[in-house]
C-alpha cells in the first residue's frame, strides 16, 4: 500500500498539477458523518486522506483539533472503531490512499505490531505518528515495512540536519513537512519563510516528494504552498466547516469545499476491484520484506532514560524548544558560577530549612522517631522555589524576557511569580480553571506579584490541561519564551532538570539527620508524589543508600477502587503521556483518564520517569492515601505539632504515621513537609462536611451566641 502512496504523488506531477492531502478526525461531528464525509472529500478530488485517530491529550494540536479530538471520544471512537471505519470505508468504495494520524499512546496500548497488521488488513496505506522519537520510529518502520504500508515522518522548520538525515531515511513515501513553530490551525497566511525550509529539506530527501501543512486553508494558499512542494495539507479548515453544517449536509460540505480548493480540477481514481487487487498484492508481497536495522544516538550529557523510562515523545516542533533548554541546563551545570548565583538565593528562599523531631506524632504513632523536613518553611511556602528560581537563572542564561508555567494547587505558579518578580521578567501563569477556584488566594497572590494568570478551560481544567496548554504556547513562541516546568515530568531534560536543582531538599536532609545522629542514616525518607518534584528531590541523594526505604504516598482520591484517583504509581500502566514514557492512568484504549483529588497539586495522571523507574525496580515504595486518610494527616500535623501542612504534603504525613507504626522506636523515618496549608484552608473547609464525618472530625462553626439576645 506504500506503493499506492508513491504512484500517487507520482501521478499527480506527471499531471503537472499538486496533490491534495485532506484531514478528518474519526468520528466527529459524528461516527455517522465519518464514511460520508470520505467520501466528499474523494469525490470532491483528494488525492490521500488523513484519518485522525482521537487522542485525549494532542499537545502538537490547537482547539479546533483539541475539540475534535473530544467530541469524538466522547461518541465512543477507539483505535478498533477507527480501524472498522477504515474497513468500511473500503467496503464503501473509497479507493484513494488513506493515512491514519494519530499519537504514539494509544498505538502503543494496542500492541504497535498488531495495530500494523491489523491497519494493513483494513485498508490503510501508512502512519503518521505525531510524537513518535527517531529511535522508535526505526523499530516502527520495519514493522510498517513488513506490512507492506508506509510510515510518514513529520519534519519542522526547526528539524536538524541530524535527524532531517534520518527522518529522510525513514521516509519510503512522502514527507510531512510542518511549515511554522506553533500547534495545528487555520491561518490567514502561509509561512514567508516556507521556500528556505523547503529547500533545506529537499537537501536531504532529494526525490521524495514532500507534502507541507499546518495553515493552509484557501485556494490561494493551496497555490502558494503548491508553487513549492509536490503537494498540500488542509486539516482544521475543513474540520472546521463540517462541524458548522447541518448533519445531512456535511457530504456536500466536504466535497464542495475541495472542489474549490483545486478550482473543479479531478484525477481518475481506482476502482474497487483494482484497490482490493492491489491490497492483496501488497499484503503478500511484504511478507518478504527483510527488516532493515538503523541506529540513532543523538548525543546527550545526561541520558534520557531511566530504565526504559523517560524519553522525548513530543512533536517535531517541540524538539527545538528542547534541544535548547537542554543545552542551556548542560551549560549552566557545568558553570560554577551558576552555582555561586544559585546558592547565594539561599538566604532569599531560607534555606537549610530546618529538620527537627516531631515528638508528639512520634508518641501518637507509638513507632518509630518521626522528622519533619521543613520545606514549607521556605518563602512562598513550599519548595517550589528551589527549582523556580534555578530555572528563572537558566532563562536569563538563555537571554529569555517571558517566562511561563503551569500549576495545579497555585504553589509552583506563585514560586515562579515570585522569581520573575525578583529578576524582572514576565510571568504567565497557565492553570486548570476548577484548580483556580480551588485554589482562588494563590491565583490572587500570583497576580499580586504581577503574573498573568490564565484560566484553562480544556478537558478536567486541571493541572493536566494547564501543562497542555503551556507546551502549546512555549513551542509557537519558542524565541521570546522560557518555560518553567514544575514537577519532574515531561520530556527530557525536564525530570533530570528538575530533580537536580530539588535534590537540595534530600542533600540536606543526609547531613542534618547525620549531624544530629552521629553520623546515621535515616532509616525511612517519606514524600507524596503528584508528578514528582519533592519526592524526587527527597529520594534521590538517598538512591544508593539501600537501607533507606523510600516511600511516596499518592492521592488515593476516594478509593484506588473507584474512578476517582491520582494514583499513577499504584494502579497506573506504563504509557506515554506528555511527552515521556512513564506510568499514566488511562483506559483499555490508550486514553489518559480523569483523574481526582481533594489536593490540587497531585491531580495529575501521570509520575516522573525516575520515580517510574524506582517502582519498576523495586527502589522504592508508593501507596495511596484517601482524600478522607490526607484530612487526617491535615489534622494530626495541626493539632500534635502545630504545623498546618498542604494537602499535597498531608498525604505524605498519613503515609508516613502508618509506616511508623510498623516499624520500632529506635529507628527513624523523615517526612517532606512539601508545603504549608494556608492554601488550603478554604477547601478543607468546603469538604469537611461530607469528609469528616467518616473520620470523626466536626468543625462546623457555630453561631454567635450573642446574636438575638
Amino acid at each position: 500500500m506504500s506503493e499506492q502512496l508513491r504512484q500517487t504523488f507520482a501521478n499527480a506531477k506527471k499531471e503537472g498539477r499538486n496533490a491534495l492531502v485532506t484531514f478528518m478526525t474519526a468520528g466527529y461531528p459524528t461516527v455517522d458523518d465519518t464514511i460520508p464525509i470520505l467520501k466528499g472529500f474523494q469525490e470532491g478530488g483528494v488525492d490521500v486522506i488523513e484519518l485522525g485517530m482521537p487522542f485525549s491529550d494532542p499537545i502538537a494540536d490547537g482547539p479546533t483539533i483539541q475539540v475534535a479530538n473530544t467530541v469524538a471520544l466522547k461518541n465512543g471512537v477507539t483505535v478498533k472503531s477507527t480501524l472498522e471505519m477504515v474497513r468500511k470505508a473500503r467496503e464503501e468504495g473509497i479507493t484513494v490512499p488513506l493515512i491514519l494520524m494519530g499519537y504514539y499512546n494509544p498505538v502503543l496500548n494496542y500492541g504497535e505490531e498488531q495495530f500494523i497488521k491489523d491497519a494493513a488488513e483494513a485498508g490503510a496505506n501508512g502512519f503518521i505518528i505525531v510524537d513518535l522519537p527517531p529511535e522508535e520510529a526505526l523499530k516502527v518502520r520495519n514493522y510498517v515495512r513488513e506490512s507492506g504500508l508506509s510510515l510518514i515522518p513529520l519534519v519542522a522548520p526547526s528539524t536538524t540536519d541530524e535527524r532531517l538525515e534520518l527522518l529522510s531515511h525513514i521516509a519510503d513515501s512522502f514527507v510531512y513537512v510542518v511549515s511554522r513553530m506553533g500547534t495545528t490551525g487555520a491561518q490567514t497566511s502561509v509561512a514567508q519563510d516556507l521556500s528556505q525550509l523547503v529547500t533545506r529539506v529537499r537537501k536531504y530527501t532529494k526525490d521524495i516528494p514532500l507534502a507541507v501543512g499546518f495553515g493552509v486553508s484557501t485556494r490561494e494558499h493551496f497555490k502558494d504552498v503548491g508553487s513549492l512542494s509536490d503537494g498540500v495539507v488542509i486539516g482544521s479548515k475543513i474540520v472546521t466547516l463540517c462541524a458548522e453544517a447541518a448533519k445531512n449536509d456535511r457530504y456536500a460540505t466536504a466535497k464542495n469545499y475541495v472542489e474549490s480548493i483545486l478550482a473543479g480540477l479531478k484525477h481518475q481514481v481506482l476502482s474497487k476491484d483494482e484497490f482490493l487487487k492491489m491490497q492483496a498484492a501488497s499484503l503478500r508481497n511484504a511478507s518478504q520484506t527483510k527488516a532493515l536495522v538503523d541506529d540513532f544516538n543523538e548525543k546527550h550529557t545526561f541520558p534520557t532514560r531511566f530504565g526504559d523510562f523517560g524519553g522525548q515523545y513530543v512533536p517535531e516542533a517541540l524538539h527545538a524548544c528542547l534541544r535548547e533548554l537542554e543545552q542551556g541546563f548542560d551549560e549552566a551545570v557545568a558553570d560554577p558560577q551558576f552555582w555561586d548565583d544559585f546558592k547565594s538565593l539561599y538566604s532569599y528562599i531560607g534555606r537549610p530549612s530546618s529538620l527537627h523531631r516531631a515528638e508528639r506524632l512520634t508518641k501518637h504513632c507509638g513507632g518509630a522517631q518521626i522528622w519533619l523536613k521543613r520545606e514549607d518553611l521556605n518563602h512562598t511556602g513550599s519548595h517550589k522555589i528551589n527549582n523556580a528560581l534555578a530555572q528563572v537563572l537558566l532563562a536569563k542564561r538563555l537571554g529569555k524576557a517571558k517566562v511561563i508555567a503551569e500549576t495545579g494547587a497555585g504553589q509552583h505558579g506563585v514560586a515562579t511569580a515570585t522569581a520573575c518578580a525578583k529578576f524582572g521578567l514576565e510571568c504567565t501563569v497557565f492553570m486548570g480553571a476548577e484548580d483556580c477556584r480551588r485554589q482562588a488566594l494563590n491565583v490572587f497572590r500570583m497576580k499580586i506579584l504581577g503574573a498573568k494568570v490564565v484560566p484553562v478551560t480544556n478537558g478536567t481544567r486541571t493541572l493536566r490541561d494547564a501543562t497542555s496548554e503551556a507546551f502549546r504556547f512555549w513551542v509557537t513562541n519558542l524565541k521570546s519564551t522560557y518555560y518553567v516546568v514544575g514537577s519532574a515530568i515531561g520530556p527530557h531534560p525536564y525530570p533530570t532538570l528538575v530533580r537536580t536543582f530539588q535534590s537540595v531538599i534530600g542533600r540536606e536532609t543526609k547531613e542534618q539527620f547525620a549531624a544530629l545522629n552521629n553520623g546515621k542514616l535515616p532509616d525511612a525518607v517519606v514524600a507524596c508524589v503528584g508528578g514528582g518534584s519533592n519526592s524526587t528531590g527527597m529520594f534521590s541523594p538517598f538512591e544508593k543508600d539501600l537501607s533507606v526505604k523510600m516511600l511516596g504516598v499518592e492521592a488515593g482520591g476516594e478509593g484506588v477502587d473507584t474512578a476517582f484517583h491520582s494514583a499513577t504509581l499504584t494502579v497506573g500502566r506504563p504509557g506515554v503521556f506528555h511527552g515521556v514514557r512513564t506510568y499514566v492512568l488511562q483506559d483499555n484504549d490508550g486514553q489518559v483518564h480523569d483523574t481526582h483529588s481533594v489536593s490540587a497539586g497531585l491531580d495529575y495522571p501521570g509520575v516522573g520517569p525516575e520515580l517510574a523507574f524506582w517502582k519498576a525496580t523495586g527502589r522504592a515504595d508508593f501507596v495511596a492515601a484517601t482524600d478522607a486518610q490526607a484530612l487526617q494527616g491535615f489534622r494530626l500535623l495541626s493539632q500534635l505539632e502545630g504545623i498546618i501542612p498542604a494537602l499535597e504534603s498531608s498525604h505524605a504525613v498519613y503515609g508516613a504515621c502508618e509506616l511508623a507504626k510498623t516499624m520500632t522506636p529506635e529507628q527513624h523515618l523523615i517526612i517532606n513537609i512539601s508545603g504549608r496549608g494556608d492554601k488550603d484552608v478554604q477547601n478543607v473547609a468546603e469538604v469537611l462536611p461530607k469528609l469528616g464525618p467518616t473520620i470523626g472530625w466536626d468543625l462546623r462553626f457555630e453561631e454567635d451566641p450573642t446574636q438575638g439576645k
